[in-house]
């Protein structure tokens, strides 16, 4: 457990095999306890969530297998995660059907968080940014439709369209709650003036914004606000799109469809170069007896018990390592040290290509 920091806990299950999938022998310890947190007000959910885009784009071809990925999220439910993470723009649109078939038989367990505001041609491709009042009450029910649910548990403007006034976003969203197919709106990647101009009109329970150790630009502005507002964070790409993990060094080769060919960060000299903030991670876990990707997780935890990393897997090893940061202690000397080093390390090459770096409200 994550030291001084607050935190419900409820027992789970004993997980079974489910679809055929096997949990690793070596995860049993401390894996049926899962620390529950607190977006906004009073929407509750697992300290670790799951991000399901990978399983449909982005990261390499997709797993052929859409049962297998059907049941890995099941038993990732199994294992005590509620909070799962979409958007129509995943796939397009495959990714929202994936998560809603196979959280279907146990809706009344999760929170489904997906997210609005990108326009699409007649074929489904992305054509650009659309938050327009009367475009966001269509894609609800496209969303709806394709989760197989009634209401959505957490919807987010997925980015901030500049040809909409944020108020107007809000006030179609406040609408949508007043008839019931939404319950808690949600902003991502959208600047402290946005997040508090929309809270005005409509209260904001979660801001999605990347935040890692290797890009902490919210530290800034944004979690100050939500700290002031009330409003939970949600942390994508926590594990810094897999480097952070350890496992990706200068020589790692990405598949051509592969998101990460794009980032000037994976440049190989910039993964080289950056490979000293893996190193303190793992420094720390070789302490604790655990992994670079569980320090990176522990880390995102300790610094607001409002704080929820959403990181993406497509295995049930990864995901169990990422389950298991929930029962690492970082004490605050670790903390320090981290901090400590970390500001000593220069992180090599952008975060997103300029087309993507564009799309985000600073």
């Amino acid at each position: 457990m994550i030291s001084g920091q607050p935190g419900a806990f409820r027992r789970i299950p004993e997980p079974r095999a489910i679809k055929g999938l096997v949990w690793p022998q070596d995860t049993e310890k401390g894996d049926l306890d899962m620390q529950t947190r607190t977006l906004g007000k009073n929407l509750d959910v697992s300290a670790i969530g799951l991000g399901c885009m990978g399983m449909s784009q982005s990261y390499g071809p997709p797993p052929g297998n859409r049962q297998e990925m059907i049941g890995f999220i099941r038993a990732a439910v199994e294992r005590g995660v509620t909070f799962f993470d979409t958007a129509e723009v995943y796939g397009p649109f495959v990714n929202e059907e994936l998560v809603g078939e196979a959280l279907a038989p146990m809706r009344d367990r999760v929170v489904i968080a997906t997210k609005f505001g990108f326009a699409f041609d007649a074929e489904g491709k992305q054509t650009g940014l659309d938050s327009r009042p009367e475009h966001i009450k269509q894609a609800v029910e496209g969303s709806l439709r394709r989760l197989g649910v009634e209401t959505i548990a957490l919807y987010y403007q997925h980015r901030v369209d500049p040809d909409v006034p944020i108020e107007e976003v809000a006030g179609a969203v406040k609408d949508l709650i007043a008839e019931g197919k939404i319950k808690h709106f949600g902003l991502s990647e959208a600047a402290a003036a946005t997040i508090r101009r929309a809270h005005a009109v409509q209260p904001v329970t979660a801001v999605q914004s990347e935040y890692s150790l290797w890009w902490r630009r919210p530290e800034e502005e944004v979690l100050p606000t939500c700290d002031e507002l009330g409003i939970g964070f949600v942390p994508y790409s926590p594990l810094g799109k897999g480097f952070l993990t350890g496992k990706i060094d200068e020589t790692a080769v990405f598949a051509d469809n592969d998101i990460r060919t794009t980032i000037p960060r994976f440049t190989p000299e910039a993964r080289k170069a950056n490979q000293a903030l893996v190193d303190l991670l793992g420094r720390i876990a070789q302490r604790k007896g655990a992994t670079p990707a569980q320090i990176a997780l522990t880390w995102l935890l300790a610094q607001k018990p409002w704080i929820v990393p959403i990181p993406g897997t497509r295995r049930l090893e990864r995901l169990a390592e990422n389950i298991g940061a929930v029962d690492i202690e970082l004490t605050p000397d670790d903390l320090r040290e981290v901090d400590a080093t970390a500001s000593t390390i220069l992180v090599q090459g952008a975060r997103y290509p300029d087309s993507l770096e564009r799309l985000t409200n600073r």
